[in-house]
């Protein structure tokens, strides 16, 4: 080790009660590593913040396993080389990795890759060319499956995964409906993003809405919320329909939005209207789509046909209050922390 320090954000303690909070996290100065042959000492650039890492905090069963009590919380970053043992990969490359909330890290170059410098910003490859643009993609390719002609609602319109679905839906040629909290995000999905309509579920009449704005009922939902949203779309759902189940933000976020869990309802409807319903993780399609992910998207992104955007908070210090901001739903585009001073603003 050097005498030089790195910064991390650990889990302090597990959130109760279903809603987490600034104390479960704890800010620690840590001794820097040095890179052992074949490995990178890495500064952290950008942090992505992403709704999965709620549920690392939690002691439970799940695809991942949870973050530890005093552990650096997990999560993938862009980063700049600047120490290298390891031929490959020089100083100044810019990598992906998966260090979890700290300043510095070291890492086996052999796992690293270099980003492609094509005149898209590396922390594209967080968002719209990362991991929830790729969620969008894959869940549109492989479950949501638009066709032209058709209606596609989206939750959590306005994120970084709802607001790919929903331009992926408008290529298709579909009908898009986005689904957001607050008139600012409504009006971003449709004036900037080319929606056809979106409504606010924080309107105390969101279902009726809803429902005009769907008058040949909805062929494709993109579940982010779940609770009184999916209460109010399951009775629009078409024969055949199809229900990509992404998120559960209503959940996560320990606010159920007033409903109860529907299930009854929701397998009466699944079994009589022939409904696909398919939970997911990205990761499931990686050998199937990411090639194509990576050149369609890729070249929509060059040719103006998509947007997206970016919620930065500067400093590894703010990372807990972006995050529970994210999870309440305050966040306003692809949640980022910029780490580092010198990272490209």
């Amino acid at each position: 080790m050097t005498s030089a320090t790195a910064r991390q954000i650990v889990l302090a303690s597990r959130p109760t009660g279903g809603r987490a909070a600034l104390t479960d996290f704890r800010l620690e100065e840590v001794p820097m590593l040095t890179p052992g042959e074949g490995q990178v000492l890495l500064r952290i650039d950008y942090l992505s913040l992403d709704p999965y890492m709620r549920g690392r905090m939690n002691d439970a069963r799940s695809y991942a396993k949870p973050a530890q009590i005093g552990e650096a919380m997990p999560g993938e970053s862009v980063a700049t080389v600047i120490q290298s043992r390891d031929a490959k990969l020089q100083p100044g490359a810019q990598v992906l990795v998966h260090a979890g909330w700290v300043s510095h890290a070291v890492a086996d170059a052999k796992d690293l890759s270099a980003l492609p410098v094509d005149g898209i910003a590396a922390r594209a490859y967080l968002g719209v060319l990362g991991m929830p643009g790729f969620t969008a993609y894959a869940g549109m390719a492989a479950i949501g499956k638009p066709k032209s002609g058709e209606t596609v609602v989206v939750g959590a319109a306005s994120g970084p995964v709802g607001s790919l679905v929903g331009q992926l839906g408008k290529i298709a040629g579909a009908r898009v409906v986005g689904i957001a909290g607050g008139a600012k995000k409504c009006g971003y999905v449709v004036d900037e993003l080319g929606f056809d309509a979106a409504i606010d579920h924080r309107a105390p009449d969101f279902a009726d809405q809803l429902a005009k704005a769907c008058p040949k009922g909805i062929d494709v939902y993109f579940e982010n919320i779940g609770g009184a949203v999916w209460t109010a779309v399951l009775p629009l759902l078409n024969q055949y329909g199809r229900v990509p189940v992404c998120g559960l933000m209503a959940q996560t976020s320990g606010k159920n939005g007033g409903a109860d869990d529907g299930l009854a309802a929701t397998m009466r409807a699944i079994l009589t209207r022939s409904l696909t319903v398919r939970g997911y993780i990205n990761y499931e399609f990686l050998p199937e789509y990411r090639e194509a992910f990576l050149r369609d998207v890729g070249g929509f992104l060059r040719a103006g046909e998509v947007k997206h955007l970016e919620d930065v908070t500067v400093g590894l210090e703010s990372a807990p209050q972006a995050f529970l901001d994210m999870i309440d739903g305050r966040n306003f585009g692809k949640v980022l922390v910029r780490v580092s001073e010198e990272a490209i603003a």
